[in-house]
């Protein structure tokens, strides 16, 4: 189950843990990144002092290769893109806007860009700029999404770029692994899944949230705003989707929803806080260690791909 992802990166297995912004610290991504996989500190809007100590703390905890997540829309992205320099990260992976402006620092500095893409003409952009590796993001995914599905995003990014494809959104096990490659990617990037991850320090009742989720557990706000986001239903999340078709002005919607994620992921705050989470957290019901979690995909990925089950799922 080794891809080219794998020798690029120098990781066992070619599985990216989703850059969750206050969730993805130091010590999810040490832990993806000892279980074979490529474990990401997400940046998201904090300041460069704290991802620094987070990309340390990782360094403290695993030898093995890791990577941070740049928010580029983020008041610190300049600070945090000289930051992966300084700290000789190896991966960097990129969302929510355009790294062309660090791509060349970066790419002197030896890291491995691999941004997120939500359409077939970013990806090409990509490409272009000298990128190492996409990871193509459907919006069943959580957190900020783009308008195309996994299904429909993943195949047209594939024979848009000569360069290897991740691909997100609505993948937490081994199926949705085997379905990927089917498509044309060479890998998964998971970023649910990894919240049900016995080293992920989520606030409790968040991860009870995403433990107890249905299919119809999610839904999408900011749209308005031009920034759409897929969370949890809860108090906030209808009251903000309430806000946000009720007239209420641009600037105190966005106000709104300053600091909700981080009132979710390090408080548990259902009235004030967002639980950005995918489409796929009804099928994520277990508490579990990150590497356990790693060979379960991969292992049902492999029966799926050899065809020790059939298209359902049921066992030949």
């Amino acid at each position: 189950m080794r891809s080219e992802i794998c020798e690029m990166l120098g990781i066992r297995y070619p599985v990216f843990q989703g850059g969750m912004a206050w969730i993805a610290d130091g010590k999810l991504a040490a832990a993806v990144s000892e279980g074979g996989g490529l474990g990401i500190v997400a940046a998201g809007n904090a300041p460069a002092d704290y991802v620094r100590e987070q990309v340390r703390i990782a360094r403290s905890l695993t030898d093995k290769p890791f990577g941070v997540n740049i928010m580029l829309m983020s008041p610190f992205a300049d600070e945090i893109a000289q930051m992966v320099v300084e700290e000789h990260v190896p991966v960097v992976t990129t969302g929510a806007g355009n790294p062309g402006k660090y791509m060349d620092a970066w790419k002197a500095a030896g890291i491995r860009v691999i941004p997120v893409v939500a359409s077939v003409g970013m990806a090409k952009l990509m490409t272009r700029l000298g990128a190492s590796a996409l990871i193509a993001e459907g919006g069943e995914s959580g957190g900020h999404v783009g308008e195309l599905t996994t299904m429909v995003l993943v195949p047209q990014v594939c024979d848009a770029t000569t360069l290897p494809v991740i691909a997100a959104g609505g993948i937490a096990d081994g199926r949705g692994f085997a379905a990927a490659v089917m498509l044309g990617a060479c890998g998964v990037q998971m970023g649910t899944r990894f919240l049900s991850a016995e080293e992920c320090s989520v606030h409790p009742v968040y991860k009870q949230k995403v433990l107890k989720a249905n299919d119809l557990c999610t839904m999408v706000t900011g749209r308005r705003l031009g920034h759409a986001v897929r969370s949890l239903r809860t108090p906030f999340s209808r009251g903000y989707e309430k806000a946000e078709y009720g007239g209420m002005p641009d600037d105190e919607l966005e106000a709104l929803g300053t600091g909700a994620l981080r009132l979710a992921a390090k408080e548990g705050d259902p009235e004030r806080g967002c639980f950005l989470a995918g489409q796929i957290a009804g099928l994520v019901n277990r508490e579990q260690p990150a590497r356990e979690i790693i060979r379960e995909v991969m292992e049902e990925a492999e029966a799926c791909l050899c065809g020790a089950k059939t298209p359902g799922g049921h066992h030949e």
